[in-house]
């Protein structure tokens, strides 16, 4: 297995994985997105690429600089394909993201968790997150 950055040829398989854990985006969203997060140096997207180059996972993170805290890292995506589950894709994804975020000058990394994907949640604490607050989540429809 490869880690490498994405490219907006990965597109369409990247699609396939974010609809198999329930979020459907259309290949030309992602591709547009992708165009534009990966010219943004704040964001990182990773794939995974099998031996036979086929994706079979991902990793979106990014920088964050808010008011009121330093300056940390987000995991703000990380699907890996159904079939390549319990291989440690996952665990390789999320240590790139985390060397990447040392490499910025940043000491923390953090990801939110659906409290759905309650099989993600023991995947983090092994993967050494804490969990530190549950919270609810507001949104208003523009």
């Amino acid at each position: 297995m490869t880690i490498r950055k994405a490219t907006v040829n990965d597109a369409a398989r990247l699609a396939e994985l974010s609809a198999a854990l329930g979020y459907p985006v259309e290949p030309d969203v992602i591709t547009r997105k992708l165009a534009r997060l990966l010219s943004r140096p704040e964001h990182l997207v990773l794939v995974a690429e099998a031996t036979d180059n086929h994706v079979i996972g991902w990793v979106h993170a990014a920088e964050h600089d808010i008011q009121e805290v330093a300056r940390f890292c987000e995991i703000l995506g990380l699907a890996v394909a159904a079939d390549h589950r319990d291989k440690g894709i996952g665990r390789r994804l999320v240590e790139e993201a985390e060397h990447w975020a040392r490499e910025r000058g940043l000491d923390r990394v953090s990801v939110r968790s659906n409290i759905a994907r309650a099989e993600s949640h023991p995947f983090y604490e092994r993967a050494g997150y804490v969990r530190e607050k549950t919270q609810h989540a507001y949104r208003k429809q523009l």
